[in-house]
């Protein structure tokens, strides 16, 4: 198998296993674990630095203004979208975060229109509607609004969107941002230790190790998928990403034993034929651009 391929496969397996992971810590406050998972993931990716012997592009990150502006930014919406996704899973909700997960690269390409003048085809429009036309009947049947697959879903298109545009790379670029948020964590941490209600170290062993480990849990599927990316063609990385949330879906209904209602699985459908459509006409228009190419060069 390609290299490439694994890689991804890898990655997105492990993220899709994660709900398994969070629940382990279902009794440890949400934003204690988001502020361990920020901390350990520094401590883990310095480590990674430090061998590789890569520290060259952080002067520069320092020195420039946008860089900076640009960061702290996405930083924010990292953080907004690490908690959602752990309250989320840890409140029984696990089915209706990977809703947010199936749905953000449609939201992705609503925000190329409007932000990048990116023009999609007709049937990305088709595969658009078909998802608001799911997310809309849910609202209206259900009576509520998947705020959790949105907010899941819009913090991480825009957050993608910043990144595409940002000037450090993936693994780079995550090392910046949790460095940003680094302090503000740690800072929580002690003030929780100090009132009495900080959870490390007041769990049991097993517990302790799992907050521990929340850090190399959020970074080795992204260097894996830093990897995916530099061997691979994007249209496989775009077929491969449901593999992530197809997993928690399953997880959520099969192990979790969330309820899912019949309005809830009609929407879900809407969402499923949308990205079916979308994914199908992705390698249709790859395949067409690589005919072109090949022409010319004949």
């Amino acid at each position: 198998m390609n290299k490439g391929i694994l890689y991804a496969i890898s990655a997105y397996v492990i993220w899709g296993l994660l709900p398994l992971f969070w629940k382990i810590l279902e009794d440890v406050p949400a934003f204690q674990i988001l502020c361990h998972r920020i901390s350990w993931s520094l401590v883990f990716l310095i480590f990674i630095q430090i061998v590789r012997k890569n520290f060259n592009w952080l002067k520069s990150a320092i020195k420039n203004k946008r860089t900076i502006i640009t960061f702290l930014t996405t930083s924010i919406l990292l953080s907004a979208n690490w908690f959602t996704y752990i309250w989320a899973v840890n409140n029984g909700r696990t089915i209706e975060a990977s809703l947010g997960y199936f749905i953000n690269p449609l939201l992705t390409v609503m925000l190329g229109v409007f932000f990048i003048r990116e023009r999609p085809d007709k049937w990305s429009w088709i595969a658009i509607s078909l998802a608001s036309i799911g997310i809309a009947y849910t609202i209206i049947v259900y009576g509520s609004v998947p705020w959790v697959a949105l907010v899941l879903a819009g913090s991480f298109s825009i957050y993608g969107l910043l990144r595409k545009q940002a000037v450090l790379n993936s693994f780079e670029g995550l090392t910046f941002e949790t460095l940003i948020l680094f302090m503000p964590a740690t800072a929580m941490l002690i003030y929780f230790e100090v009132k009495g209600i900080g959870s490390f170290g007041h769990v049991s062993f097993t517990k302790n190790i799992y907050l521990f480990l929340a850090g190399i849990a959020t970074s080795v599927p992204l260097l894996l998928f830093a990897a995916a990316a530099r061997r691979i063609e994007l249209t496989s990385l775009g077929i491969l990403q449901y593999i992530a949330p197809t997993l928690q879906f399953l997880i959520g209904l099969l192990i979790f034993k969330e309820d899912l209602s019949r309005s809830n699985l009609i929407g879900f459908s809407f969402v499923w034929i949308a990205l079916i459509i979308y994914t199908i006409n992705n390698i249709l228009a790859n395949r067409r651009g690589k005919w072109k190419l090949d022409q010319i060069k004949n």
